[in-house]
């Protein structure tokens, strides 16, 4: 097994107790940080839980142990890996098919509130991933704080992102290891592409190579984009071949015991265009224009705005779509967005994702060139620091 870094337990019991020490000053008593298959970020974050076709989340009480809120099914998967001995089972957490589980003894929100609050009062109740809650989850909690003297619950992401834009040495060291699987799985793609594959093998190509190379997981669902309709931002492969001449952009992240990361290139198939060449060369520039710019002390807000002025000047204006950058963490994509409404400076070792995503509605193609970085006090270190080439495979 090939020998690859993860988060020790002492990491996951301190996360805990900074959120306590931010939920005192904020007057929080409780918070749920909550998450699913597909955006569990919250909730490994503080247990290494990863829920599967359920839901879950943590419970952290101002002063105590959190507790592993999980589904009916997965007690044992969760036993297996959850850095949380105290784990109950919800029927609000379970899976969306909605069983009903009779007779099978199961806690509720109104008694897990009782074994960590006993009869004091719940006075402010927050939530960690509120956008994700099912209405399940929502009406059963929204019923038990309404016993608790109709508690309101309140949108929280704030105090636990706080604490995870900035990266320890552990998650680096994951983080580190996530994207040379990347960049090894990349090479491999890169090496055996060919015209007359789908967008769907090439995926597969990169599933099989990333898993032989010890990542958990993909970072999230990769994907192949050639000639028309290479202009989605957010897609998945299709059952489209590559043909000569297309220009085909590339995404492909792994993961580390739940760390993320991500390598977007544009290849050409045969030899490129004067316009292919060009988009490839401005989207290059571009985020080598921002990798120049991120170190500790710089206004987000600048970076994002140099960003949209340096592509206009360009002459690719209209292909932009976001700010230059995202968090990347335990998500591909997390908070903070880098953008022009962005009202915070870049601290050390908070880490992005450097997303030069340009598309047209007139062609119908694009591209992103991305690439993992940490924020350093002097400039910054590209983590995947793939090549910027012009990659034309021979037809």
């Amino acid at each position: 097994m090939p020998n690859l870094p993860s988060i020790p337990l002492y990491e996951y019991k301190e996360r805990a107790k900074k959120v306590q020490a931010e939920m005192k000053k904020a007057g929080f008593d409780l918070i749920l940080c909550y998450g699913n298959e597909a955006e569990p970020q919250f909730v490994r974050y503080f247990s290494a839980y990863w829920p599967s076709f359920e839901t879950a989340g943590v419970l952290i009480p101002a002063e105590g142990e959190p507790l592993l809120l999980i589904g009916p099914e997965s007690f044992t998967y969760a036993s297996d890996r959850s850095k949380i001995d105290g784990i109950r089972l919800l029927k609000a957490f379970r899976e969306s098919s909605e069983p009903e589980y009779p007779g099978k003894k199961l806690d509720t929100f109104e008694s897990v509130f009782d074994e960590l609050m006993g009869n004091k009062p719940i006075r402010r109740f927050g939530v960690a991933g509120l956008p994700l809650m099912t209405i399940g989850v929502y009406e059963a909690l929204s019923e038990a704080l309404e016993k608790r003297g109709g508690v309101k619950i309140e949108k929280d992401d704030g105090i636990v992102a706080g604490i995870r834009m900035i990266k320890t040495e552990n998650e680096l060291a994951c983080m580190r290891a996530a994207a040379k699987i990347t960049r090894e799985t990349f090479d491999y793609v890169l090496a055996n592409i060919r015209v007359g594959m789908t967008e769907q093998q090439v995926v597969g190509l990169a599933l099989g190579k990333m898993h032989e190379l010890g990542a958990e997981r993909e970072s999230y669902p990769p994907w192949v984009l050639t000639g028309k309709g290479s202009n989605q931002a957010i897609s998945r492969p299709r059952n489209k071949e590559i043909q000569k001449g297309d220009m085909t952009f590339i995404q492909i992240g792994a993961r580390v015991d739940g760390y993320a990361s991500s390598i977007g290139r544009a290849v050409v198939f045969g030899k490129a265009t004067p316009e292919q060449r060009e988009l490839i060369e401005v989207g290059y520039k571009a985020q080598a224009d921002v990798i120049a710019r991120l170190k500790a002390g710089t206004p987000a807000a600048e970076i994002a705005q140099f960003h949209i002025d340096n592509v206009t000047a360009m002459g690719y204006g209209d292909w932009l779509l976001y700010g230059p950058c995202h968090g990347n963490g335990t998500m591909e994509g997390e908070a903070p967005w880098i953008e022009t409404s962005a009202d915070y400076n870049l601290e050390e070792n908070m880490t992005f994702c450097v997303d030069i995503f340009l598309g047209s509605a007139v062609t119908e193609t694009g591209l992103r060139m991305e690439d993992v970085v940490c924020v350093k006090k002097d400039g910054c270190e590209n983590l995947t620091d793939y090549p910027r080439e012009l990659f034309e495979i021979p037809c």
